[in-house]
């Protein structure tokens, strides 16, 4: 079953005023549907935009996996281990909260920073926080969450290039740039599909498109 969420249809959150503009594919802060939590493991996936100078404020996390895909911009990364990094356009940012982690996220620059954030729930809870940073991720290299069982996948396409998809449980396709089909629908940017039990699902891509696209096989865990 396919069930496709279009840009518009996100949630827009975040502080305008402050310069940062969201939108929510789930439920998320002062925004329920208890229809829309989750999907799979997968408890957030947030559309993210920053003027310069603007950012998030250093606050707390614990039990969640939260990966960031690097659209346009720098974003600039502290945290209560000890990093400060510069996260740039390709790169792949994880951080995993164990038991309780503080960070701060901020456009340090004048360009302004767009940027993907997804948070999954872990199979277990707790634990010591930890922090990598994949540089220039390669088209089609995935990128194993173990502690989510899900595995991203980053997808570049040509116009009228065809890839296939991962079978899995849930899968959770996200349009980058461009367009495809898929499943019979044509996904603009900002567009998702939401597959359950995905078997043979194929994009193919309108023009250049980018793909963010979760495999996931853990059933939510709530502690």
């Amino acid at each position: 079953m396919t069930h496709v969420q279009r840009a518009a249809e996100r949630f827009r959150g975040g502080d305008p005023d402050a310069g940062i503009e969201t939108r929510h594919a789930f439920s998320f802060s002062g925004f329920y549907d208890p229809d829309n939590v989750r999907f799979g493991p997968l408890a957030a996936c947030n559309e993210e935009r920053l003027a310069g100078g603007a950012g998030f404020a250093e606050h707390v996390h614990r039990d969640v996996e939260i990966v960031t895909w690097v659209v346009e911009g720098e974003l600039t990364h502290e945290d209560s281990t000890g990093h400060v990094v510069t996260v740039r356009p390709g790169d792949l940012q994880r951080l995993s909260a164990g038991a309780g982690v503080r960070h701060a996220e901020r456009n340090a620059g004048s360009t302004p920073l767009r940027f993907v954030q997804m948070w999954l729930t872990p199979s277990e809870f707790g634990g010591d926080p930890s922090y990598e940073v994949v540089r220039g991720i390669a088209d089609g290299t995935p990128y194993a969450l173990a502690r989510a069982e899900a595995v991203l996948h980053v997808r570049r396409l040509r116009a009228g290039e065809r890839t296939a998809l991962p079978d899995a449980p849930w899968l959770y396709v996200h349009v980058v740039r461009g367009a495809v089909h898929l499943a019979g629908e044509v996904l603009r940017e900002g567009d998702a599909a939401r597959v359950t039990d995905a078997v043979g699902t194929a994009a193919e891509a309108v023009g250049p498109a980018e793909l963010l696209a979760w495999e996931m096989h853990a059933e939510p865990h709530f502690g």
